[in-house]
């Protein structure tokens, strides 16, 4: 694996200020993030991206929007973070410097973890920003864009030609050398067939873990974490309730293995 990325030679400092980028770059952030944030208010927008979505065949049916919010929070906590700290720690990277650079490059993501209210551009991203756990989630989830999965072919094509706007702040996060080469094969294997196997991070010790295993079989796919979502209750109180109370990922909610 070929690890001359900038994110391992280059100081701190200069990271810190790559992320951050010049005024275009800012400004395009901020954009992004005000969108992002008025369309948390825009239930019509939602359910059209969930319609889509169901009409794809992609989600088997639409959960509330606060069994989605709750939903995303249990898959950032069971999922996403133990695993990113099992990635970092074995490639020597520091789990909450690697965060501050992803905020710094794109703060939507920690406004909008699952992706539902995000821009076509945020979601490609994102994928692009950080080596992923399994990037299917995020293929399945673009198609509530009509031409998603083109335009996302077309983003990675970009990124490895140089030419790519965010070029140099997603270049100063990325872990590993080849990932977009790699990621490009799979959007391209995907989009002639959605069946293809999957990019799958390799390095993780946590799936020793029976309950990490569960939760990455779980929330792995979008359909598996929509329907982890319609599985959760539906009043705030009796979600919030949970969310204090659930530690651990809840095994009687796990996808079906092979599912």
């Amino acid at each position: 694996m070929d690890d001359r990325t900038p994110r391992r030679s280059q100081s701190p400092l200069r990271l810190l200020r790559t992320a951050l980028g010049g005024p275009r770059e800012i400004r395009g952030k901020l954009v992004r993030a005000g969108r992002t944030l008025r369309l948390w208010t825009d239930r019509h927008e939602l359910e059209r991206r969930l319609a889509t979505l169901e009409r794809k065949g992609m989600i088997p049916a639409r959960p509330t929007r606060l069994q989605l919010l709750f939903g995303g929070l249990d898959m950032l906590r069971f999922l996403i973070t133990p695993a990113a700290r099992d990635y970092y720690a074995q490639r020597g990277i520091s789990f909450g410097f690697h965060q501050l650079l992803r905020i710094l490059d794109d703060p939507v993501s920690m406004i909008d973890p699952v992706g539902l209210l995000s821009d076509r551009d945020t979601i490609v991203g994102h994928v692009m920003q950080v080596v992923h756990l399994n990037p299917i989630f995020d293929l399945q989830l673009i198609q509530m864009f009509d031409d998603g999965l083109e335009d996302f072919e077309r983003q990675v094509e970009a990124m490895l030609a140089g030419t790519h706007p965010r070029f140099a702040t997603i270049a100063a996060i990325v872990e590993e050398a080849d990932y977009h080469e790699r990621l490009l094969d799979y959007v391209r294997r995907f989009r002639a067939d959605p069946e293809t196997a999957p990019l799958v991070r390799g390095e993780q010790s946590l799936r020793a873990d029976p309950v990490f295993a569960a939760a990455e079989r779980t929330f792995a796919t979008l359909p598996g974490f929509v329907a982890y979502c319609r599985r959760l209750p539906t009043g705030a109180g009796a979600l919030g309730v949970r969310l204090l109370r659930v530690r651990e990922f809840p095994i009687g909610l796990a996808a079906e293995p092979g599912r």
